[in-house]
């Protein structure tokens, strides 16, 4: 697994991803104070009927001392946003670790030789391995609701797509994308559908079978676009064996290196599933990965111990501009008001307009609108659990109004909510993807977007399938 470098993909035609992100908080800086802000009654269901404006809009400064959102405090309030657990500290501090960890392992250079060996052994089948990943990160994204933690598997797969001689895309696609097509048609996602399903009063984990076969058939679509994509941007000069002389030789310490990077990964699987896990253990468990890595190489020769010291602080310093755009994309929802449901904000009279143009409308078209819905809100509140407990107590009760089952509701807020993290410039998660790839938002919007329009089809096509079938 190595550290980030820049993408050897060809320069980006369009603006930094920071200059999009801070253009954006420049015009809500000056939109935001005109438009009304609106709350939700505390000790009441989030439900139209308990939406109140709050009678002014959220008046946003260009320099605040205090509190109040202001346009220069921005990159610092985003910085300092959340917990242990969440964007931005959680998720910045989680990137940071991985890539210090990740830089200790690389500079010894046992990941290196494995994937040498890795390569004469695959020798003409990388569509296996690019399909076996795609297929086991989805399944990641379904079962444990994976998304930063795919982060730290990307940097692994890196060096590998590489020596393939794919674009580093391809890893992000192996790997993240997989992730979010699972998680958005997962049967069983800790952080979304059972969430959901809890607020909406569904029974957990039921609707399981036309869940299932959603996930196999998007997980298939996504397959099939990455293997295409794959293969049509391959590099002839990079393909195959490593140079003639063969691979380098396997140490000691190498063989020790790469054990404890599959004891890791074996720990976080079980930490997630079994243990319970989030950001902040999986993040120690990289540095106790990085701290292992340092002693073996530094035992066996390969670094000396400021040496190890220094890759770590290089590791960490090459994800940098990854955790600025964290912020910046945390700070912007802050400009809004936030995200809570019961503070004046901007977010909630949009939530409650959306809400009102739905209710009168067809069965049919209430559930697609429903998903649509859900696909806008998750460019501002892009956590699962987060924008199922901000919504679905509205859209559950708009649905008994329109005759939209309280399963499809759910189903539609799981497709608007996990499709649209392969997109959305405000996921953390995925910027973080990205930026470990050396991609710019506008270079992965122009490569995805002929994907993200056919899974969102599909996920209208499942939606209009569950109306029409009764589905509860």
């Amino acid at each position: 697994m190595a550290t980030p470098t820049p993408a050897t993909s060809p320069p980006s035609r369009g603006p930094d991803t920071l200059l999009i992100l801070l253009a954006v908080a420049v015009v809500l800086a000056i939109v935001v104070p005109w438009l009304p802000a609106g709350v939700f009654l505390q000790g009441q269901p989030v439900s139209l009927e308990s939406f109140r404006a709050a009678g002014t809009g959220i008046p946003v400064r260009w320099f605040a001392s205090g509190d109040g959102p202001g346009l220069l405090n921005v990159l610092f309030d985003g910085l300092t946003s959340g917990d242990r657990n969440g964007a931005a500290v959680g998720v910045i501090a989680f990137v940071l670790i991985v890539g210090g960890a990740f830089g200790v392992v690389q500079a010894g250079g046992a990941v290196d030789r494995g994937l040498e060996r890795m390569i004469a052994m695959t020798g003409d089948r990388p569509r296996l391995l690019l399909s076996l990943l795609f297929v086991a990160f989805s399944l990641g994204g379904a079962v444990f609701g994976m998304g930063e933690e795919t982060i730290a598997f990307l940097a692994l797969l890196l060096p590998l797509v590489r020596r393939l001689g794919y674009p580093p895309e391809i890893a992000v696609m192996a790997t993240y994308l997989a992730s979010q097509i699972g998680f958005g048609s997962s049967w069983m996602n800790p952080f979304s559908v059972a969430v959901a399903q809890g607020i909406a009063g569904v029974p957990l984990l039921s609707g399981a079978g036309l869940r299932m076969a959603m996930w196999a058939v998007m997980t298939a679509a996504g397959l099939a676009f990455m293997l295409r994509y794959a293969a049509r941007h391959r590099r002839d000069s990079d393909v195959g064996m490593p140079p003639a002389a063969g691979p380098h030789p396997l140490g000691a310490g190498d063989r020790v290196v790469l054990l404890a990077v599959l004891a890791t990964v074996a720990w976080i699987v079980w930490g997630v599933v079994a243990g319970g896990y989030y950001i902040a253990e999986i993040a120690s468990q990289f540095f106790a990965l990085g701290v292992f890595a340092g002693v073996v190489a530094v035992v066996s020769g390969r670094l000396g111990a400021n040496q190890a010291t220094a890759a770590f602080v290089d590791g960490m310093r090459q994800l940098v501009p990854c955790a600025v755009v964290i912020a910046l994309a945390k700070g912007i929802l802050g400009l809004m008001g936030g995200a809570d449901p019961h503070q004046p904000s901007v977010l909630n009279t949009l939530l409650f307009t959306l809400g009102s143009a739905l209710q009168h409308t067809p069965e049919l078209w209430a559930a697609e609108g429903m998903l649509l819905v859900q696909a806008l809100i998750n460019v501002f509140v892009t956590s699962g659990s987060a924008q199922a407990a901000i919504t679905m107590p509205l859209m559950a009760g708009l649905g008994d109004l329109l005759g939209v089952s309280r399963q499809t509701a759910v189903l539609a807020f799981q497709l608007g909510d996990g499709l649209t993290n392969l997109v959305v410039p405000t996921s953390a998660a995925m910027m973080g993807a990205i930026g470990v790839a050396g991609l710019g938002w506008t270079d992965w919007l122009r490569i995805i977007w002929r994907l993200e329009v056919a899974l969102l089809g599909l996920g209208m096509l499942f939606v209009a399938l569950a109306v029409l079938t009764g589905y509860h």
